[in-house]
């Protein structure tokens, strides 16, 4: 009977130390992140470096002594610009491989991809890219502009004095929910300027469409009717060609100017720009500002991408959605540091109100509601060089409006998280 307790004892600490020092490895191991871009198919000219600058983000938060002074370790999967893949890798690097949370995903039907995923597994998701608004989930913060936040006042600024004071509108976009959505908003907000519905042509092409040739001389026909602009809402690698035909036809700025809401300077990287000179970009970032963050920043990722021998590194460029995940990984950082650990719920309570110093110049604030940051505004016309010149820009950051006042009922809606996605019908 003594040595029976004696051994269930023995076996009894031997457990409770095997637990305690899984517990003790599980505190003080790697924390485990994961990264899901799309490095392959249509998106991978924009997406893939987003993993890299997340990489990089990685790197220097490690020298720097990692997060509860625990190494991060970054678990970086493929969907290959696969909607329904998105779902399956964001199940795998949150059940199998076990990270704290994820940064990922630019197209919005991307993220819708993976949503329901998160929120079931109650992950979380960092989200860089701007998008059309019309959701709120407590599982991901929207580090990329809503629609007030770049589609709205980029129509303000070409329809003034100062844009050309444009009177008829293409709105031409990638057929998925991104543009659509932005389109419906922006067709709302023509028609409460007085814009006629003869003064409005929405066009769509699938993604990866290259042929733009009967569209860009459409475009040159509409125009003839009056002082016209386009928005342009294309993605991924279909912007090359577009441009491209822009070129080809001698479709100039001073004529029809374009803003594009996804053409930064990676998308750029292979075109010719010369004859693109004066059309635009509005973003939140641009690589052209000047400011010793902004300068420090270029240098530290071309520092980073020679090192790594990237594609493109004898060319470094820098983009705002490179941006909006850069902000996004330091603020989920010091989220944790806030809240002492990665639990999901906590983290999410210690993101409100967090702010960092964006390469941008601005200090942006993560709203301690609608899980958006505050972001100033910027349009920049594309030079021969490939970079953008800012023309214009909000007097400081604005705060996200994720559902617009120009969706009918979207007044009724909350403009917080309630645990539960909410995203418009």
């Amino acid at each position: 009977m003594i040595r029976r307790n004696f051994i269930k004892a023995t076996v009894l600490a031997v457990s409770l130390a095997a637990i305690g020092s899984t517990g003790y490895a599980q505190d003080k191991g790697p924390i485990k992140v994961g990264v899901l871009h799309s490095l392959s198919g249509t998106m991978a000219i924009s997406e893939t470096v987003l993993k890299d600058v997340t990489l990089m983000a990685i790197d220097e938060i490690n020298a720097k002594g990692g997060v509860l002074g625990r190494k991060l370790e970054a678990v970086v999967v493929d969907p290959a610009s696969n909607w329904p893949l998105f779902a399956e890798k964001a199940r795998q690097l949150l059940t199998q491989d076990k990270v704290a949370v994820v940064f990922g995903c630019w197209t919005s039907v991307s993220r819708k991809s993976v949503l329901p995923v998160f929120e079931e597994l109650n992950g979380l998701l960092f989200y860089p890219v701007q998008y059309e608004g019309e959701e709120l989930s407590k599982n991901v913060f929207y580090t990329g502009a809503a629609p007030n936040q770049q589609a709205i006042p980029a129509v303000e600024y070409l329809m003034s004095k100062e844009g050309g004071g444009a009177k008829r509108w293409v709105l031409l976009g990638t057929d998925y929910v991104y543009p659509r959505t932005t389109n419906k908003i922006l067709r709302a907000f023509l028609k409460s300027k007085g814009v006629d519905e003869k003064d409005i042509d929405e066009k769509y092409t699938p993604f990866g469409h290259s042929d733009y040739q009967t569209i860009v001389a459409d475009i040159k026909k509409f125009a003839t009717g009056g002082k016209t602009a386009v928005v342009s809402t294309i993605n991924g690698d279909s912007n090359v060609p577009f441009y491209k035909e822009l070129g080809n036809q001698g479709l100039k700025a001073t004529d029809v100017p374009v803003v594009a809401f996804s053409v930064g300077e990676e998308e750029l990287r292979g075109v010719d720009t010369k004859p693109l000179v004066g059309h635009l970009a509005a973003w939140n970032y641009f690589m052209s500002i000047k400011g010793p963050v902004n300068d420090a920043w270029k240098k530290q990722w071309a520092a980073y991408a020679k090192a790594k021998k990237l594609p493109g590194a004898d060319k470094p460029l820098t983009n705002d959605p490179m941006e909006a995940a850069w902000i996004g990984i330091h603020m989920w950082k010091q989220a944790v540091e806030k809240a002492k650990t990665t639990d999901t719920d906590k983290v999410i309570a210690a993101m409100a109100g967090q702010t960092f110093k964006a390469p941008s110049d601005i200090t942006s604030t993560m709203d301690p509601k609608n899980h958006h940051l505050h972001k100033a505004v910027f349009i920049g016309e594309v030079q021969a060089n490939g970079q953008f010149n800012v023309v214009w820009k909000t007097k400081g950051p604005i705060k996200a409006q994720p559902w617009s006042p120009f969706v009918a009922g979207n007044d009724k809606k909350k403009d917080e998280p309630d645990g539960k996605t909410v995203i418009a019908k």
